[in-house]
């Protein structure tokens, strides 16, 4: 027999879904059915998996080890972590922002190169905010994603609550990002504009088109020109909707893509700064996050607005091209 006792990372969740995570190479007719048998049980009741768990909650398997360490899964592979200094903007007990630095992955691929979410890890288990034992039933995980070249601000979850509502605000377009970016020509007003947005998956591009055709997203974006030294503009981008590449794409789309971007940029830009700056990556940098007054558990981050400044790089080509002088970025909060 073995027992669990939930912690906070667990509840909250249904019963199922814990089981689920706890013996994840079992089918889920296995553990209804050791559920209607008793040889699963919450609180040394008979459940029926539609509980919502709740902090102290005991979980029984009355299950040999063999078969517990069949669906458990091999315990002896630890979960992807990886340690590294994290630029942390604002941590508390379920939430992290941290300004990610260009070349970082948000979240694994194919690469095998260590993300966020493997740093963020690694962290939270040296810190001993979470521990090898409670991975194997909660994994923090960031909760919105910027390309691996965009730098800036992304949210984490610490525990399933902070994950949990922290997606939910993403999702739902509650909270206000804004970027910086360094677009190609002079930009004099500000514009909202809309399209539609469709994604090539053989050569990961997305097209930007006025009109809807099948399979396209709507699109919004809206920027605003801080700056200009006659050849580049500095803008300030809000995300309306927030869909892979859109501030790249979009910006490209009307002739002004963004300076350093090898997927949508311009060939000639990039090979100036590449030349005097040695830029290999779009300079676009998530910079603010504006926080409504939301309620729910994280409603104590009501009006809280939150700022990662910007790249050493970015900052010396912005000075290094006559972009900073009223240094209007520093003052939009």
């Amino acid at each position: 027999m073995k027992e669990f006792i939930i912690g906070s990372n667990e509840a909250g969740q249904r019963f199922d879904k814990y089981l689920a995570k706890l013996l994840k190479e079992a089918p889920k007719s296995f553990f209804y059915k050791m559920m209607r048998k008793k040889n699963i049980t919450l609180n040394g009741k008979k459940a029926a998996g539609g509980e919502k768990l709740v902090e102290g909650d005991k979980v029984k398997l009355f299950l040999s080890d063999e078969t517990f360490e069949k669906f458990a899964g091999d315990a002896s592979t630890p979960v992807a972590r990886a340690e590294g200094k994290l630029d942390i903007l604002y941590e508390d007990e379920d939430i992290l922002f941290i300004n990610k630095p260009a070349g970082m992955l948000s979240q694994p691929d194919n690469s095998r190169s260590p993300s966020l979410v493997e740093y963020v890890t690694g962290y939270l288990l040296k810190g001993q905010a979470i521990t090898e034992e409670s991975l194997k039933t909660f994994h923090p995980s960031v909760c919105n994603r910027l390309d691996r070249n965009t730098s800036g601000i992304v949210a984490a979850g610490k525990s399933l609550m902070g994950l949990q509502e922290l997606s939910r605000l993403f999702h739902d377009r509650t909270l206000h990002k804004f970027y910086l970016c360094l677009a190609d020509g002079v930009i004099q007003k500000e514009k909202y504009i809309k399209g539609y947005l469709h994604k090539d998956e053989k050569c990961n591009k997305v097209v930007v088109q006025e009109t809807k055709q099948t399979d396209a997203l709507p699109i919004e974006t809206k920027y605003r020109p801080l700056c200009n030294n006659g050849k580049a503009t500095l803008l300030e981008v809000e995300l309306i909707t927030g869909r892979p590449h859109q501030i790249r794409a979009h910006l490209a789309s009307i002739g002004h893509p963004i300076v350093g971007d090898r997927k949508y940029g311009d060939a000639r830009c990039n090979a100036y700064y590449m030349e005097k700056y040695h830029l290999q990556h779009q300079l676009l940098h998530a910079y603010r996050l504006v926080i409504p007054d939301i309620s729910g558990s994280l409603a104590y981050l009501s009006g809280r607005t939150f700022l990662a400044p910007l790249p050493g790089l970015f900052q010396n080509i912005l000075h290094k091209e006559h972009l900073e002088e009223k240094k209007h970025y520093e003052n939009l909060a």
